[in-house]
């Protein structure tokens, strides 16, 4: 029922929510940023930038590791060198910081135990 809205004449009913949904997420990105904001000044701040030191650090590592190859897409095009290091790197980025967060609560669930 709902693909109707996306066949080529009814275009006119869909720009309008995608400027609703674009409002909203504008607004939802404000609040997150206000409340960061207000969080970070308001608590220890030596505590947030080693937490984010930590991360750039993660995000660094991964980049070095990572390797870019150009590769043809499916749709005819190519993705570039740097893209595919990048895409590489968010990849190895999410598994770092997987596995760092499954070893965090297997030794916090080991220290519990044997509490």
């Amino acid at each position: 029922m709902g693909i109707w809205l996306f066949s080529t004449g009814n275009q006119s009913l869909v720009q309008p929510l995608m400027y609703i949904a674009y409002a909203v997420f504008l607004l939802t990105v404000l609040f997150v940023v206000i409340f960061v904001l207000k969080g970070l000044f308001s608590g220890n701040i030596k505590n947030t930038l080693i937490t984010v030191g930590a991360f750039l650090a993660v995000v660094v590592v991964a980049y070095l590791i990572s390797n870019g190859v150009e590769t043809p897409m499916k749709d005819g095009e190519m993705l570039s060198a740097s893209g595919s290091k990048w895409v590489g790197t968010g990849l190895y980025t999410f598994y770092f910081l997987a596995i760092i967060a499954i070893g965090t609560m297997i030794v916090t669930g080991a220290k519990k135990i044997f509490k």
